[in-house]
């Protein structure tokens, strides 16, 4: 027979209770109060960042005015579409700056380019007058909507609608 030393023995753990612990299970008011909170905080970082890069001449602009770019980057008799803002602006002769929708009105293309005073689209072959958004040729129907903008500090900005 073997005897055995208490103190040398592994200590023996007693299970305390074998019943299984109440959960509550969540309601779906607490999961749609979750569901909310957690769109609500979605949206206020998506909203609250400056994911601009920290330019200051767009930091600059008054509330609904979106800086497109520099006068720089606008070429006398030539143009600039901005694809973000749905923006091309020419400037037909030196220091007159136009802006109009870069979406051609014949199938909602972007417009491709602005040479020889027109704005092309290569969708279809639609041009548009670069002083003016007139039509030249193709199956454009109308005329491209003139943008309101506005030369600050060598910047161009596009003014809300």
């Amino acid at each position: 027979m073997r005897t055995s030393d208490p103190s040398t023995e592994p200590a023996r753990i007693e299970p305390t209770s074998t019943e299984p612990t109440s959960r509550a299970e969540p309601t779906r008011r607490v999961l749609v109060c979750g569901a909310l909170v957690a769109a609500a905080g979605a949206t206020l970082v998506a909203c609250g960042g400056d994911d601009d890069g920290g330019d200051d001449a767009k930091d600059t602009a008054p509330a609904g005015d979106k800086t497109l770019g520099a006068v720089a980057d606008v070429p006398v008799g030539g143009g600039k579409i901005y694809d973000d803002a749905k923006v091309v602006v020419t400037q037909p002769t030196a220091g007159d700056f136009k802006a109009f929708t870069a979406v051609c009105t014949h199938q909602q293309c972007l417009v491709a380019n602005v040479a020889a005073g027109k704005i092309n689209c290569t969708c279809h072959g639609s041009s548009f007058d670069a002083s003016t958004g007139a039509v030249l040729g193709g199956p454009a129907p109308r005329p491209l909507a003139a943008k309101q903008i506005a030369v600050s500090n060598g910047q161009i900005v596009l003014k809300p609608a």
